[in-house]
């Protein structure tokens, strides 16, 4: 049996913009935030912060809007633990025209689809935001 824990992570998120939370609060992993780098980084999300709680590490995540919508319109879970989707430098792809981004893990760190067509290397599609 395996677990998604980065579709869990991205299905939270995805269900706090629904119900119009401000703040999400979930398991941290190294993997989870570096997500949140990136989102944060490209202006997807406020915020995000690691606690200890009672010894175990907890991500909090400060979810962004502008008046009253939710900058994220959509974040969909691409490479899954059933099917990994792996891209080269060559067949990286823009989200939806270039207006996301494509989240990729490569052997030089978690990025977006454009730092990875910079630095010329290719990865597995984690997700795509937009």
């Amino acid at each position: 049996m395996s677990i998604d824990f980065i579709g869990d992570f991205l299905t939270i998120v995805r269900n706090a913009l629904m119900a119009r939370k401000r703040r999400v609060e979930t398991c941290s992993s190294k993997l989870r935030v570096a997500i949140c780098e990136v989102l944060e980084k490209e202006g997807y999300v406020r915020s995000f912060s690691v606690e200890d709680k009672d010894g175990m590490y907890r991500l909090i995540v400060d979810l962004k809007y502008v008046r009253g919508e939710s900058v994220i319109h959509e974040i969909k879970r691409r490479s899954k633990p059933s099917r990994r989707c792996y891209e080269g430098v060559r067949n990286i792809k823009p989200t939806i025209g270039g207006l996301g981004i494509a989240i990729l893990s490569t052997n030089a760190g978690v990025m977006t689809c454009v730092q990875a067509k910079k630095m010329r290397v290719g990865g597995e599609v984690i997700c795509h935001v937009w």
